[in-house]
């Protein structure tokens, strides 16, 4: 049995295992499906139930389970992607993002250029992908990745707590969680490389004096996928344990629409996924650092 952590409830301990848990939904917690029980996931996890508790309360805020007393916890939430061009394994029950970075990662060179308010949802992926070769599943030759975030010193209007724009807590709890999961993917996908798993990585990561109003992902140079934010008014527990009401954008929960570059230039998918690589090279060389 898994040791519980003394005061961790009290701290950001509970953070994390929310990012953990949201990171499963929609691949290990597919839709409708149930979480295992707080006791399982406090063994799993290493943490104490209260722990878990408190993550699964914000999971539940957030709109992604709902939990009753005496049947656990249902996905009812997950991240929708609508294609024009999807293809038969995309389409096997709920569409999510995973398949899409799996299968960009299965080509011998992978290229990925991310824009986003956070890096929350794009490390969860690069962990999975990083498994998959560690186990020799795929093999690629080559991974590039450019990512631009907002400029940390950027006054953003969400997330913020709703009566306050000066509290600084969640503006605080922003920058926590995207240099944390930035840290970790950038870390997974070099240690690839110093392990020689994969002989070329080559990881960038720049700012730039925007606020995100939408999300993009562009793989391998042919496809776009591409969401925007809608901002909500949640309920949000913050690390003292203090219930707020915030002014927030849900990424993971973002409905992403799909582009193909197909072999005629003109054809819709060929179009939005040029103009949104013209876009992203245009920020990253002349707006970011």
């Amino acid at each position: 049995m898994a040791t519980q952590r003394t005061g961790e409830s009290g701290g950001r301990e509970f953070q994390r295992i929310a990012d953990e848990l949201r990171g499963r939904i929609g691949n290990a917690y597919p839709l409708r499906s149930f979480l295992p029980s707080q006791r399982a996931l406090a063994e799993e996890l290493g943490v104490s139930r209260d722990t878990v508790q408190r993550a699964l309360r914000e999971l539940a805020n957030e709109g992604w389970i709902q939990s009753r007393r005496g049947s656990g916890s249902r996905v009812i939430k997950t991240q929708r992607i609508q294609s024009s061009a999807a293809k038969a394994t995309r389409v096997r029950g709920e569409v999510t993002l995973a398949p899409f970075i799996s299968e960009a990662f299965e080509q011998p060179e992978v290229t990925l250029d991310v824009y986003t308010l956070t890096s929350e949802s794009l490390d969860a992926h690069i962990r999975l992908q990083s498994e998959r070769i560690r186990g020799g599943f795929i093999s690629p030759q080559r991974i590039t990745l450019r990512m631009l975030l907002p400029d940390a010193a950027l006054p953003l209007p969400y997330p913020r707590v709703k009566d306050d724009r000066d509290d600084p807590r969640l503006r605080e709890r922003l920058r926590t969680i995207t240099e944390s999961h930035t840290a970790s993917l950038v870390g997974a996908l070099r240690d690839l490389q110093t392990e020689g798993l994969v002989p070329s990585v080559d990881v960038r990561i720049q700012h730039t004096p925007l606020t995100p109003t939408f999300k993009t992902y562009l793989l391998n140079g042919v496809e776009a996928l591409h969401g925007m934010y809608e901002v909500i008014e949640r309920p949000l527990t913050l690390g003292d344990g203090e219930l707020i009401t915030a002014l927030d954008v849900l990424g993971l929960g973002a409905t992403l629409t799909h582009h193909v570059k197909t072999g005629e230039p003109t054809s819709p998918g060929s179009v939005f996924v040029d103009s949104m690589r013209q876009w992203f090279d245009s920020i990253w060389n002349l707006l970011s650092e």
